[in-house]
């Protein structure tokens, strides 16, 4: 069994207040002896404005988010999924015309980037909140390919929020053959009221996969409210560990043992007809 992490965040439009409190968190996990962390979506950069040239400084010579990922978990002894950040470049090098990708890199614990996954599936969709209007396909890039890692807690498939909602991302990830799936997100209060739990818990049992989903939970502006409920979701779809709100950590033992078991015992793949 591997000690897994997801770290729950109410970020703001401060990059280095935001990295401070990354820090903060990566290290309270891996002092309490987690040896994978999975940041939340927009962990270090949450405001639109910030993320073109944010996503252009990231692809050049000075990163700064992608420095901070690697040197924390080099000196932290610790795997870390970097939640998501702006790439203004493909995973091929070639460079995206005025918008970005919203990426979710993944370090080892020598601080080597080891995967990359860019968000499939982008969130243009109005909803009854203070924000109104969301189009995150004014300025990102959906990315185009399905993206699985090898972790100290077995294959991990590699997701970000919206992506929840489209069950065929994650059959696909299930045809690699995965052990558990990570969901760094940053959903609504009024949609993860309404879904976060239906959807993870859904998405682990049709899977039977472990699930680990650490969000934004707060207020993070004056216009945008996060649901939170970070949460680490077993294979029978049973939430092991929560938090409701507020910056926090849930830590639980993902046991690929169990996930084999019940995939024996219930062989739903084999039963496919369609």
């Amino acid at each position: 069994m591997t000690h897994v992490a997801a770290i729950q965040m109410v970020s703001s439009h401060d990059i280095e207040g935001n990295l401070a409190e990354a820090k903060r968190l990566l290290q309270q996990v891996a002092a309490d002896g987690a040896e994978v962390a999975v940041l939340p979506e927009n962990f270090a950069v949450l405001a639109t404005a910030q993320m073109l040239a944010c996503g252009r400084q990231e692809a050049g010579a000075e990163p700064v988010i992608r420095r901070f990922l690697s040197e924390q978990a080099k000196a932290l002894g610790l795997w870390i999924v970097g939640g998501s950040m702006p790439l203004a470049t493909r995973p091929d090098g070639s460079e995206i015309p005025e918008r970005v990708r919203a990426s979710c890199l993944v370090y080892n614990d020598q601080g080597q980037e080891v995967a990359r996954y860019d968000k499939v599936h982008l969130f243009d969709a109005v909803v009854e909140d203070s924000h109104g209007v969301y189009r995150e396909s004014d300025t990102f890039e959906p990315g185009d390919q399905v993206v699985t890692v090898d972790t100290p807690a077995g294959k991990l498939g590699l997701a970000i929020c919206y992506d929840l909602r489209f069950p065929e991302l994650f059959r696909a990830l299930r045809e690699q053959d995965v052990d558990w799936l990570c969901l760094p997100s940053a959903f609504t209060w009024q949609t993860g009221d309404a879904h976060w739990h239906a959807l993870i818990r859904a998405r682990a049992i049709e899977n039977q996969v472990w699930v680990v989903a650490p969000g934004q939970g707060g207020q993070n502006s004056s216009r945008r409210q996060t649901y939170g409920h970070s949460l680490i979701c077993d294979p029978w779809g049973k939430v092991v560990c929560e938090i409701e709100e507020g910056p926090g950590v849930v830590i639980a033992d993902l046991d690929r043992e169990r996930v084999r078991e019940l995939r024996a015992r219930m062989p739903v793949w084999q039963h496919r007809r369609l």
